[in-house]
């Protein structure tokens, strides 16, 4: 009987614990799949956070790549101050010139008073590239002895390689050496020759590289100045000159060649001047003294022409300039004397080699490293010479010019020594010695002292380019 009652509570109690049982666990199930869902819940919230911070992010990074890309740069080195856009379009650069001279002159007979200090340029460029197609320079002049002046006023439009538009005051295209830059010259000073080919004038001219870049033209109409002559900053007369030079750099890309720095051309000149504007204002030696000059009322009248056939080589630390110049201008004693033709000629041959193993450049040289006392560097160093001629027509005298105060030929031989202490910095040392020759009327002595025994002068040069 027990057993049976066992049984039966057994078969009584499995039931109600399985249901039980059963009960506990769709209860839990129930607490389960409502945590589940707040779970869920806060999972998609905080996935929804995490989207908008990685979008805030993004939008941040978008923003701030943006301004980087319209950011202005800002560039500072020893070639001066340069702030351009961000896509090099727009560009503005500062750059600077000075030159400080020293000038001694030697066996000059003791009554000239020529031996000086001299603030030879003092120049704050500006330079600037619009929508990458238009520029502009402007330099003024604070040095030298005359009032502040406007060296350069040009703007240009740049069409395409092979055609540049350029249009203010800026060099005329006749001479070499007078188209490098001043602080890039073998020597302190020009030679004699840059005396017979104009310098600046107010015009407009087209320009361009052709055939791969090996053939550089240039033509333009100008103002007109005379020989050595600056233009002001007005040209109201009639008469107008064309300039016109073709420059060639044949072997250019053939590298490794020995005449890849070869480049020749031909340049001249030809218009119409009148007064004395028109002639030349004086020819000066490599010292600057004058050695001739036309009489006070000569005047121009009449066509003028120029032609200098010219060179500039470069190999390795090798340099070599060369050109001639042949300078023709209609002239009378007054203006009613008598028209006479006359043509000047001058040529140069200028050389250079850097002792430091630099390459020699039109555009200058740079010196590998920088001159550093402490790190025993010492910068580049250049040994230079020249000889130069100038010749004045014989039939300048003595309706002209005077033979008692003129010299009709100038010789000149420079050598020098240029110390290159940085790309900016540079210390030179020139010393020229100059022979004069007379016309057959001119008297045993000169009437001038600057005449009377050569020109020997010392010229040393610090400068400062950047």
């Amino acid at each position: 009987m027990n057993r049976i009652h066992s049984v039966l509570r057994s078969a009584l109690v499995v039931p109600f614990l399985l249901a039980g049982a059963s009960a506990v666990r769709a209860q839990n199930a129930s607490s389960d799949s409502e945590e589940i869902k707040a779970l869920r819940a806060q999972i998609q919230a905080l996935d929804e956070k995490l989207r908008v911070l990685e979008r805030k992010n993004e939008l941040r990074d978008e923003a701030a790549a943006t301004a980087a890309a319209s950011a202005a740069k800002v560039n500072i080195n020893d070639r001066g101050l340069t702030i351009s856009s961000a896509d090099a379009a727009n560009s503005i650069k500062v750059r600077g010139l000075v030159q400080l001279d020293s000038r001694l002159f030697f066996n000059d007979g003791g009554g000239l008073v020529n031996n000086s200090f001299v603030l030879r340029r003092a120049r704050l460029i500006s330079e600037g590239t619009f929508a990458k197609n238009y520029s502009f320079q402007l330099v003024p002049e604070f040095g030298g002895t005359g009032p502040v002046s406007i060296v350069d006023a040009n703007f240009s439009i740049a069409v395409a390689p092979s055609l540049q538009v350029k249009f203010g005051k800026f060099k005329s295209p006749v001479g070499l050496e007078l188209l490098q830059s001043d602080s890039w010259t073998f020597f302190n000073e020009r030679s004699i020759v840059t005396n017979l080919v104009p310098n600046r004038d107010l015009g407009v001219q087209l320009s361009g590289d052709v055939l791969g870049g090996k053939v550089n033209y240039t033509v333009g109409v100008f103002g007109g100045v005379s020989d050595g002559g600056n233009t002001t900053n007005a040209d109201f007369d009639n008469e107008k000159d064309v300039i016109a030079r073709v420059f060639a750099s044949p072997f250019k890309n053939d590298v490794g060649s020995p005449v890849q720095g070869l480049s020749f051309g031909v340049s001249g000149s030809v218009g119409r001047e009148k007064t004395t504007a028109g002639r030349s204002g004086g020819y000066r030696t490599d010292g600057q003294q004058t050695f001739f000059s036309y009489a006070a009322s000569t005047i121009a009248d009449g066509q003028n022409w120029r032609i200098s056939p010219q060179f500039d080589y470069r190999h390795g630390s090798f340099g070599l300039l060369g050109e001639y110049v042949a300078s023709t201008v209609n002239v009378r004693p007054s203006a009613a004397g008598a028209k006479t033709e006359l043509r000047n000629t001058g040529w140069q041959l200028a050389t250079g080699y850097v002792l430091t193993g630099e390459n020699a450049s039109y555009n200058g040289v740079v010196p590998a490293k920088n001159f550093d006392f402490a790190a025993g560097t010492w910068g580049a160093f250049e040994v230079v010479a020249r000889y130069s001629n100038l010749k004045v027509d014989d039939a300048a005298f003595p309706v002209f010019a005077s033979p008692t105060t003129n010299a009709d030929e100038a010789s000149a031989v420079g050598l020098g020594l240029n110390w290159y202490l940085s790309k900016a910095v540079a210390f030179k040392i020139d010393y020229y010695q100059t022979k004069f020759g007379f016309n057959t009327l001119a008297p045993a002595t000169s009437a001038s002292q600057v005449l009377r025994q050569d020109e020997n002068s010392f010229i040393t040069r610090f400068q400062l380019a950047f």
